[in-house]
């Protein structure tokens, strides 16, 4: 090839590559052009829905576009993440989900309709919020060390109510049973609601639950809080102490994030990733967080990948144990 021929070859490419740095530029500066939605694969009033709304309104402010929350419940929310993970990759179709979805059923559901790794981009986590153990009024104990003294002088007598078999509730009980070395009866509910409510009268004599769906309760004496599942104590709660404190390397705690279909446009990835990094600092974000006993999390995709990772294997062995095929 000569000399000349070169050049021109070099020049095209240089020319091309210049194109290509220009394109991705416009595109994050022309995006968003028009309203994004946001899959949430739970119903509306779920506590998936509430903070996808959350973050939702105020990405709403800041991009100058709507960003609509569309619930697409059922099948513990396989059903609205097969949608998100057939949606166009163009940055307008975007979902919100937690541990559910996308670390705990790979291992409770057989023949999945998506995966998790090939069919979505991980945007950033959202918020981590931890869960109570909260025990029944009646159950003669004040403390972690006691409920599982009971547990082991009455062994498979005591039950821990969820709502629903392979929620964050059950294998938030399961993991608890494995650490503490106690025998202890999943009793599976419809609902955490529906859990709460035979746990108050007695009936079952405990349970695991986001923390704001048995704060109420527990402020008004129908539950008594034993310990929250995060490393540190609740801000909303500082005088009830962790699992931790009673039982070394104790943590749970039920997330969320924003994501994105694979093959999502680099620009656009970032520029979702640099909003939400806004969002979380939000005096709104962070009030309405509190209320709920959680606190507003941003981080880079590749942390909210190895999020989803870690506790991905951690529930794997959990559901191996509690629920062996």
């Amino acid at each position: 090839m000569t000399r000349p021929a070169i050049f021109h070859r070099c020049l095209a490419i240089a020319a091309i590559a210049c194109c290509a740095t220009l394109t991705g530029t416009t595109l994050a500066a022309d995006y968003p052009a028009r309203p994004i939605r946001l899959f949430v694969p739970f119903a509306s009033g779920s506590a998936t829905d509430t903070s996808a709304r959350i973050y939702a309104n105020e990405l709403t402010k800041q991009m100058g576009q709507q960003v609509m929350a569309d619930n697409r419940p059922g099948a513990g929310g396989a059903i609205g993440m097969q949608l998100l993970a057939k949606a166009a990759a163009d940055g307008y179709t975007i979902g919100y989900a937690g541990p559910g979805p996308l670390a705990i059923n790979r291992s409770v559901t057989p023949n999945l309709p998506y995966d998790v790794e090939k069919d979505f981009q991980p945007i950033s986590q959202a918020v981590d919020a931890p869960l109570m153990l909260a025990v029944s009024p009646t159950l003669p104990v004040k403390t972690v060390k006691d409920l599982i003294a009971l547990a082991k002088s009455r062994p498979g007598e005591l039950s821990n109510g969820s709502a629903g078999t392979g929620t964050i509730g059950h294998l938030a009980g399961e993991y608890f049973k494995m650490k503490s070395g106690t025998s202890i009866l999943h009793v599976p509910y419809k609902g955490g609601g529906q859990a709460a409510i035979d746990v108050m009268s007695g009936q079952v004599q405990l349970m695991f639950d986001p923390i704001n769906g048995v704060s109420p309760h527990v402020r008004s004496g129908k539950l008594r809080g034993l310990a929250v599942t995060s490393r540190k104590r609740a801000k909303a709660f500082p005088a009830i102490p962790t699992v931790a404190e009673s039982i070394a390397d104790f943590e749970v705690t039920t997330w969320g994030g924003i994501l994105a279909p694979a093959g999502i446009p680099k620009p656009i990835l970032a520029k979702l990733n640099t909003e939400m990094q806004t969002a979380v600092k939000s005096p709104t974000v962070i009030e309405r967080y509190a209320a709920l006993g959680a606190e507003p999390v941003a981080s880079t995709p590749e942390q909210f990948a190895a999020l989803i990772r870690s506790e991905s294997a951690k529930w794997a062995e959990v559901v191996k144990r509690a629920m062996p095929k």
